[in-house]
C-alpha cells in the first residue's frame, strides 16, 4: 500500500490514516509530524525548515520534498506508506512522482475522503482540543477525558479561520484531484457518515 491521502481539513483524512497504519503497518507520512521532528532534532533539513517557520513563510518545496525523501527512505516505509499533507499542489505531485521513480516505487493510489464544505465548517468549529496532550473532542467537553487538560477552541478550528483554509485548498489542493484521477489511481469515499463506515469503504475502493 503506497497511497497519498487527499481531502480538505477536517474531513477526517488523519483518522482514516491512523486506522490503516495500526491494521496494515505502514508508515503514515504526515509532513507536519515531519517538520516539527526535524526542527526538533535540529537537522540540516529542520534547521533550514525553521528559518522560513519562524518568519511567517512557506517552507520551500525542495526542503519538504528532501523531507519526505529521508522517511521514504526507513525501513516501515518500505513496509508500505500514506502520505497525509503532501504533495499540496501539482507542482509538488510531479517532483514527488520523479523522485518515486527514481527510487523505483509507482503510488498503488490516491485516496480522496470527500466531504462538503459546511459539513466541515461545522464539524471543525464544534472541535475542541486539549491544551496539555492534543486529544480532540465535541464543544461539549470541558475537560479531556484523557489526562484532566481544559480543553479549549484552537484559532484554526474558528469558522472564518476554517472558511479561509478550505479557500486555499481549493485554490491549490483540489487540483491534485484531477491530477491523480487523469492518472487513473483517484478513488473516492464519502467522509460525511460514521468513522467505521467510511473505513470500510476506503479498505474497499483501496482493495484491501
Amino acid at each position: 500500500m503506497k497511497i497519498v491521502l487527499l481531502g480538505a481539513p477536517g474531513a477526517g483524512k488523519g483518522t482514516q490514516a491512523q486506522k490503516l497504519v495500526e491494521e496494515f503497518g505502514v508508515a503514515h507520512i504526515s509532513t507536519g509530524d515531519l517538520l516539527r521532528a526535524a526542527v526538533k532534532a535540529q537537522s540540516e533539513l529542520g534547521v533550514k525548515a525553521k528559518e522560513y517557520m519562524d518568519a511567517g513563510q512557506l517552507v520551500p518545496d525542495e526542503l519538504v520534498v528532501g523531507l519526505v525523501k529521508e522517511r521514504l527512505a526507513q525501513d516501515d516505509a518500505k513496509i508500505g506508506f500514506i502520505l497525509d499533507g503532501f504533495p499540496r499542489n501539482t507542482a509538488q505531485a510531479i517532483t514527488l512522482d520523479a523522485e518515486l521513480s527514481k527510487m523505483g516505487v509507482d503510488l498503488d493510489g490516491a485516496l480522496l475522503v470527500d466531504v462538503a464544505s459546511e459539513v466541515i465548517v461545522n464539524r471543525l468549529s464544534s472541535r475542541r482540543t486539549c491544551r496539555s496532550c492534543g486529544y480532540t473532542a465535541g464543544a461539549d467537553t470541558s475537560v479531556c477525558p484523557r489526562c484532566n487538560g481544559e480543553m479549549y477552541q484552537r484559532d484554526d478550528d474558528k469558522p472564518e479561520t476554517i472558511q479561509k483554509r478550505l479557500d486555499t485548498y481549493a485554490s491549490q489542493t483540489e487540483p491534485l484531484i484531477e491530477y491523480y484521477g487523469g492518472k487513473g489511481i483517484l478513488v473516492k469515499v464519502d467522509g460525511d457518515r460514521p468513522v467505521d463506515e467510511v473505513y470500510v469503504d476506503v479498505k474497499k475502493e483501496l482493495g484491501l
